[in-house]
């Protein structure tokens, strides 16, 4: 006599359920209890699970997969409303029109905040100046971040509040440029990611009473891309660079329910990281370790971006003779560095972009596992952005995830005619985000859209990683590095559920894992590519409770 199941919690049914489980492929129906998967099977055979209390969703015929594990998304830093929304502006007048709109809104502003200005739009492939902001901010402070948070630009009146002058350029929160015939600072500040985004950084804005750094502003910030997260199906994100003072504001989104995907964060590890810093982070660690909220990897720099050209590449800059970039360590310390954090039981995300920087943190985990022996330890460099060929197969040998952002190598962000393609040269565009040829070497991808620099949406991601072409179709870059909708979908599934030590409990639709799944609104997996842009999740599911309806 054969028992009947006691009834689920949830039941799902009348789906094409792609697991991204090899044991079980497909599926049309699943049975979660406790927020767990614990039945897969067919339609016919969900009427065991289903009793008077249980929830029945029937997803018509719909695609259903793992929700998306975004492995690179600052939803901390996110996008700001109340900042001026310099996104698309690609001429210095239009940047000009749309302060100048701004201000007539705002009128009494204290400051003015701008954000996701393009490094392009300023003419003569220069970096902006203070002179350049002037005219439309007249003595009212403005502070404005570049699209990747990589560098901020200030005018003279900016300069002037926040203390900077020839004889103080080295600054909590960047490396101000200078002339090079007066040594006035020029507005333009580097390295505001490794320092302005670090604990004592932050401190300081807000010291200096920048409204962008205050505690109030980073919470709104976190909620509205929180909310854009689960409307999305994302549900973990990798929140990549965090200090211990931000954790209180992932506590506050817990209590007050807008912590509705699970997160990762990770801290920041700057120069200067003390070992009482890394018993502080271990203690984290500890304190921020369930399904919802886990603390750990640590985030490091080796080097910057190509943009401005502060990424750490093997030959010199297109038409920049000796110029080729630094990387924030010597090889050899930053080989130290990584074994002593290594021999620690730490996890690594290293943000390298430069095929030298990408080589040196592949040298310096070699140095590693030579120093403490071989472990699964997953440390990650993020970006790989121009890969020499030569490094390809190391990623797999030396058991380094390549966490990528498919989005970033779409031609209109950094293809022909773009400051990308221009500074590394057409003779290095084929090292240009190579996710055909790591997946191919046996390297694990894990895919992330590393919003607010890219779209969060991770149906941008995948079209890009598939097609490598613009969003409104066009001509692709490089294709021969295109991977398949299966793999992009495994990118951001269980990709990035290995890279973050999860694939037990999450990344793939399995008997006995956290029933997180969402139900698309178009079958991705048979669409054409052209389609799956502006595909919706109808339906994202966490740990069995439907979190978001569209």
């Amino acid at each position: 006599m054969s028992h009947s199941p006691a009834p689920a919690d949830l039941v799902l049914r009348g789906a094409r359920v792609h697991t991204v489980d090899p044991a079980l492929p497909e599926a049309q129906a699943l049975a979660v209890r406790d927020g767990k998967i614990v039945w897969l099977g067919a339609d016919a055979d969900a009427d065991a699970w289903t009793g008077p209390g249980t929830e029945v969703l029937d997803a018509g015929g719909k695609l259903v997969l793992p929700g998306f594990i975004d492995a690179h998304n600052h939803v901390r830093l996110g996008s700001d409303d109340a900042c001026v929304q310099l996104a698309g502006a690609d001429t210095l007048d239009e940047i000009h029109d749309r302060i100048r709109a701004w201000r007539g809104a705002h009128p009494g502003a204290a400051w003015i905040e701008a954000e996701a200005f393009d490094y392009s739009a300023i003419p003569g492939g220069r970096m902006p100046t203070a002179a350049d902001l002037d005219p439309v901010t007249g003595d009212t402070p403005a502070f404005v971040l570049s699209y990747d948070v990589h560098t901020a630009w200030l005018n003279t009146a900016a300069l002037r509040r926040l203390g900077i002058d020839k004889d103080r350029t080295s600054l909590p929160f960047g490396e101000a440029a200078t002339d090079p015939g007066t040594g006035e600072p020029t507005g333009f500040v580097k390295d505001f990611a490794v320092k302005g985004l670090s604990r004592d950084g932050h401190r300081a804005l807000q010291q200096l009473g920048v409204p962008w750094a205050s505690a109030d502003r980073q919470y709104g910030r976190l909620a509205k891309s929180l909310d854009d997260a689960i409307r999305f199906g994302i549900t973990t994100v990798v929140e990549p660079q965090n200090s211990l003072d931000d954790l209180a504001l992932y506590e506050r989104a817990r209590s007050e329910g807008r912590l509705r995907s699970r997160i990762v964060a990770a801290l920041f590890h700057p120069r200067g990281t003390t070992d009482a810093d890394l018993d502080d982070f271990a203690a984290a660690a500890e304190r921020h370790a369930d399904d919802r909220l886990r603390v750990g990897p640590l985030k490091l720099y080796i080097d910057d971006v190509v943009e401005p050209r502060t990424a750490a590449l093997l030959e010199p800059y297109a038409g920049c003779g000796h110029h080729r970039g630094e990387t924030f360590y010597p090889p050899e310390e930053f080989a130290d560095l990584l074994a002593k954090l290594d021999a620690r039981g730490f996890q690594c995300f290293v943000h390298a972009t430069g095929d030298r920087g990408i080589r040196t943190v592949l040298d310096a985990v070699e140095h590693a596992r030579t120093a403490n022996g071989e472990r699964d330890a997953r440390h990650q460099v993020v970006h790989v952005e121009c890969l020499d060929p030569a490094d390809t197969a190391r990623f797999a040998a030396l058991g380094v995830v390549a966490c990528m952002q498919p989005r970033h190598c779409a031609p209109e962000v950094a293809g022909p005619g773009k400051d990308w393609a221009e500074n590394v040269g057409t003779d290095r565009w084929h090292k240009a985000w190579p996710m055909r040829s790591l997946h191919e070497s046996g390297a694990v991808l894990a895919f992330s859209s590393d919003w607010n620099v890219a779209e969060m949406d991770p149906m941008v991601g995948i079209y890009t990683a598939v097609t490598r072409r613009p969003l409104d179709g066009g001509e692709a870059w490089m294709p021969g590095e295109t991977v398949d909708v299966e793999t992009a979908v495994h990118g951001y599934t269980m990709g990035s559920a290995y890279a973050n030590f999860i694939e037990h409990e999450r990344g793939s639709l399995s008997i006995g894992k956290a029933a997180d799944f969402v139900v698309l609104s178009r079958d991705i997996l048979r669409a054409a590519p052209e389609d799956i842009p502006g595909t919706v999740a109808e339906t994202v599911v966490v740990g069995g409770k439907v979190e978001h309806r569209a």
